[in-house]
C-alpha cells in the first residue's frame, strides 16, 4: 500500500550552527559578550566558512570545528569560564543538530570591567 521513500541528505548551514553557538555562548557564565572584529570578515569572504560576531565555523561532513572569540567579565576565573564554555557550546551544538563537535577553540579577546 505505502511505498518506502529514499532518504534524502539534511544540511544544516554554517549559519544555523554559529547561531547555537553564539546563543550557548552567551547564556555561559562569566561571559560578557562576543568579540567581533574586520578578521571575521576577511575569514569569510576568503574561506567561505560562516563568520557571525566572534563565532567561525568550520563543518566537514557530519564533524564541526568551532572558534570563539569573547569577552569574559573580570574577577572570572578565565579558564574556569572557558572550559564551561566549550562543554555548553559542544553539548548544545551535537544536541540540537546531531553533527559531531571535534573542537571548541576559545580566545579570550578582553575583560569586561
Amino acid at each position: 500500500m505505502f511505498e518506502k521513500l529514499p532518504c534524502g541528505f539534511i544540511r544544516i548551514s554554517d549559519d544555523v550552527i554559529s547561531t547555537i553557538a553564539a546563543f550557548a555562548t552567551l547564556h555561559t557564565p562569566g561571559i560578557d559578550s562576543m568579540s567581533g572584529g574586520l578578521s571575521e570578515e576577511l575569514t569569510k569572504r576568503l574561506s567561505g566558512k560562516s563568520a557571525k560576531k566572534g563565532v567561525v565555523v568550520e563543518v566537514m561532513e557530519s564533524d564541526v570545528i568551532i572558534h570563539l572569540r569573547v569577552i569574559v567579565n573580570y574577577g572570572m576565573m578565565i579558564h574556569n569560564v572557558c572550559h564551561e564554555l566549550q562543554e555548553n557550546v559542544r553539548e548544545e551544538v551535537e544536541n540540537l543538530t546531531g553533527l559531531r563537535v571535534l573542537k571548541v577553540n576559545v580566545r579570550v579577546e578582553n575583560l569586561a570591567v
